[in-house]
């Protein structure tokens, strides 16, 4: 299953025809292998000379493309290379022309990662990290100490040396050696003052509506995440109340007190709006991250980037599958969208090096390196950064399973909605839950009482699972141990701690990225 992979060599043959299910050259020394769903195509021109791939997200009311390579014009292929940049939806560009490097540009919308890699000859690209695994060279200290201290960053740096990512509106230019160029910044508005009869809510469905609506949605094979949670709620209500009695909805069950409110909350969700009858429920209360059976525990070349609670979201994606979807809805980015700036709320980042005093596990080489965690990062976007790694890490679970994931909150168009609401609007997400009141649903889903997390369920994994990982970890090695950046002492002293007790939350649940790391850091070099 692939979105796209590449394997071009620069230079050399630049005629690309369509063989089955890819592109190739009349040499085969280069392809590029699309993926087949309903939610995306592929098309490719030539002028003779110059060729431009693409695979991009289906917009609705369009034809699919034709697959064969479409011969214009000079003057035709310069307006459809320039016309690209207004493409509405995700995708991603190869371009080639004799004696010039390789070009790959992504779009602004993106949905799925695209990982990039090169040797003597090609370039290589692919959205599953673990077809790059024997590109990956060593560990990227800089990187490595941004996951551990939990400051993730929105970079062209991955975990490894050799593997780049493909950032928004990014280009990456190959011809023997790699060069990759970030865009100009993306430009950002503030709040708006609102005339006294602003339909906000009107504007916000109508923005909910028109991001799903610019694709070929198909109510039938698609299901929407319905976790109890505001984000998911107001999306899958929304889409429900205008496809009635046919959307299928799913979630991941909680632990811990908020367990039994999630549940109430989402019957209640489910009862207020005719959705269908069909509900995926996974309990990850039961199917623990850190699960033997789970791929990272196995040994699999899972990215670091993948989804952290990975098994259970794999058991949830299994019965998603299983129904016949084929594209998931969620309701990633609506903690960003109406997020407040620093100017509204005093904040300081997490993810300092001071924060790590009581992580004994963190090494030297971290400490390091530590105050250069921004040096390198890309230029804003239309879309939050915070945002774009979500989707990155919530892609490859559902690409294994043959589902495409569209994400109404990454909209550029409702990302702007939310940076130009006053800020009562967004201040403890009231956009949000105001649309979920004029349901009439009860104070129990508009103000729940209990936090609803997968804290304990991470806290229960550990405990079941992670401790004896840990003590394999001590016991064999691990190139984290080598490179400096876990210190094996504080490691053996963290793992006495969470052994006795009581576990602390904010300081034991951290060591669940210290088992990622390693297990990608093994499986990979």
């Amino acid at each position: 299953m692939n979105v796209l992979t590449l394997h071009v060599a620069p230079y050399l043959d630049s005629s690309w025809q369509w063989h089955d299910d890819r592109y190739r050259t009349a040499d085969r020394r280069s392809e590029i292998v699309p993926l087949r769903h309903p939610m995306v195509e592929h098309l490719a021109v030539s002028d003779g000379r110059r060729t431009l791939l693409v695979v991009r997200e289906r917009v609705a009311d369009r034809p699919a493309c034709d697959t064969a390579v479409r011969h214009v014009s000079e003057a035709a292929y310069d307006q459809g290379r320039a016309l690209l940049d207004q493409w509405p939806t995700d995708y991603v560009a190869v371009e080639t022309v004799p004696d010039n490097p390789v070009r790959v540009t992504a779009g602004p919308c993106r949905t799925t990662p695209l990982y990039l890699a090169h040797d003597d000859i090609h370039l290589h690209g692919s959205w599953d990290m673990a077809d790059l695994r024997a590109h990956a060279h060593g560990i990227n200290t800089l990187e490595a100490a941004r996951l551990l201290l939990y400051r993730p960053r929105y970079s062209h740096d991955t975990f490894f040396t050799g593997i780049h990512r493909l950032t928004e509106r990014f280009t990456a230019f190959y011809g023997g050696h790699l060069h990759l160029h970030y865009p100009e910044p993306s430009l950002h508005a503030g709040p708006r003052e609102l005339v006294p009869d602003a339909d906000v809510p009107g504007a916000f469905v109508q923005a909910l509506d028109d991001a799903l609506d610019v694709r070929p949605l198909d109510a039938e094979r698609s299901v929407f995440h319905l976790t109890g949670g505001f984000d998911s709620g107001t999306v899958a209500t929304r889409a429900a109340q205008r496809y009635p009695g046919v959307l299928g909805t799913a979630a991941l069950l909680i632990d811990g007190p908020g367990r039994e409110q999630q549940i109430r909350r989402r019957k209640e969700m489910r009862n207020a709006v005719p959705f269908g009858p069909w509900d995926a429920v996974a309990d990850a209360a039961v199917d623990l991250p850190l699960h033997p059976e789970c791929a990272r525990v196995r040994g699999e070349a899972i990215s670091p980037y993948e989804e952290p609670l990975h098994y259970p979201f794999v058991r949830m994606t299994a019965q998603i599958a299983g129904h016949g979807a084929h594209t998931v809805v969620t309701g990633l980015g609506g903690d960003e969208m109406v997020a407040l700036s620093q100017q509204e709320y005093l904040h300081r980042a997490a993810g300092r090096m001071e924060d790590a005093a009581g992580l004994p596990w963190i090494g030297r080489r971290v400490g390091e390196v530590a105050e250069f965690g921004d040096v390198g990062i890309a230029p804003p976007a239309a879309v939050n950064s915070m945002t774009l790694l979500s989707l990155e890490i919530s892609a490859p679970v559902l690409l294994r399973a043959g589902i495409w994931p569209l994400h109404p909150f990454a909209d550029p168009e409702v990302v702007a909605l939310g940076e130009a609401l006053p800020m009562d609007w967004r201040e403890l997400k009231q956009l949000q839950r105001r649309r979920l009141a004029d349901l009439g649903l009860s104070r129990d889903v508009v103000w729940p009482a209990e936090r609803e997390s997968f804290a304990e369920v991470v806290q229960n994994g550990l405990l079941t699972y992670g401790r004896p990982l840990l003590r394999r970890m001590l016991a064999s090695g691990s190139p984290l141990f080598d490179a400096g950046l876990i210190d094996p002492d504080g490691l053996a002293r963290g793992l006495q701690r969470l052994d006795r007790g009581p576990y602390e939350e904010r300081r034991d649940s951290q060591l669940i990225e210290v088992i990622h790391l390693h297990q990608a850091a093994v499986a990979y070099l």
